[in-house]
């Protein structure tokens, strides 16, 4: 109980700093511009980029992928099927973006002197 007092009057204190919360919202998002995240699916068949700020940046696929999809004997399950693993490996992508920024965004408060936010902080970015 006395830790998540702790905690509210540290952030009490820390919202009169309007400063050092503009120039710490600046880091972070700095930060998320430069993470880089990965997703793959199909065994490494689709593989897709994203950036802190849950951007996909791009998405990659084998060219046997390709392939099987552009192909004159293409058919309707095979394009579904490769809409699937691109759905997977963006979704992968953002997943590990999010825990990336999680992990930044803690970062953040322990600089700020908070260490130990109530509830998952983290949250925030789900």
């Amino acid at each position: 109980m006395f830790d998540k007092l702790k905690a509210m009057g540290q952030m009490a204190a820390l919202l009169k700093d309007k400063e050092r919360l503009r120039e710490s919202a600046q880091r972070i998002k700095h930060r998320a511009a430069e993470v880089r995240a990965e997703g793959e699916a199909g065994g490494g068949a689709v593989r897709a980029v994203a950036d802190g700020t849950m951007q996909v940046l791009r998405v990659e696929m084998q060219p046997a992928l390709v392939a099987g999809i552009g192909g004159v004997a293409a058919d309707e399950r095979t394009r579904e099927l490769a809409g699937l693993l691109i759905a997977e490996a963006v979704n992968a992508a953002i997943r590990s973006a999010q825990e990336k920024m999680k992990a930044v965004m803690a970062e953040e408060a322990r600089e700020m002197g908070l260490p130990d936010l109530p509830g998952d902080f983290g949250s925030l970015l789900s």
